[in-house]
């Protein structure tokens, strides 16, 4: 999955600050953990606080019981570049945004690769929604693929 491949590019002072080893993947559980509970967001400098507080408020508000740790994180961060490559960013402008707006780094060719892997998977939903009889799921996810691959 995408969110695997995701990197906080200042995962050093994350983890100066909290007083103990986190990894850099931003949604590895140790970090999730990290940023979620007692962790002093005003102690970063300006725009560190405020790309994580927006990766904190675009990935990490859910309702479950077992959050940050339910998985829901990582569904809101591919739904996300899939949205943004439906709305016309090409894999490098998708990981720029990233960095830009969260701090994260990932590489250009893990996004291509994500998206493409999203088609595989989509095409076999159209093919088992029209198999089933389901036209407008067919249509919808015929949709989302003419739009992650114009």
């Amino acid at each position: 999955m995408i969110a695997s491949r995701a990197r906080f590019r200042h995962a050093k002072k994350i983890e100066r600050l909290a007083g103990y080893r986190v990894p850099e993947f931003a949604f590895s559980p140790v970090m999730l953990e990290t940023i979620t509970t007692r962790f002093n967001f005003d102690a970063l400098d300006f725009a560190i606080r405020e790309q994580l507080l927006s990766f904190f408020n675009d990935f990490l508000r859910c309702k479950c019981r077992n959050s940050p740790l339910c998985g829901c994180p990582e569904r809101k961060f591919a739904k996300k570049v899939i949205e943004l490559r439906e709305n016309g960013l090409d894999h490098r402008q998708i990981a720029a945004y990233l960095s830009d707006e969260y701090g994260i780094e990932i590489f250009p060719a893990d996004v291509l690769s994500f998206l493409e892997e999203s088609v595989h998977v989509l095409e076999a939903i159209a093919d088992v929604a029209h198999l089933k009889g389901e036209d407008a799921l067919a249509t919808k996810t015929v949709d989302h693929i003419r739009l992650i691959e114009r």
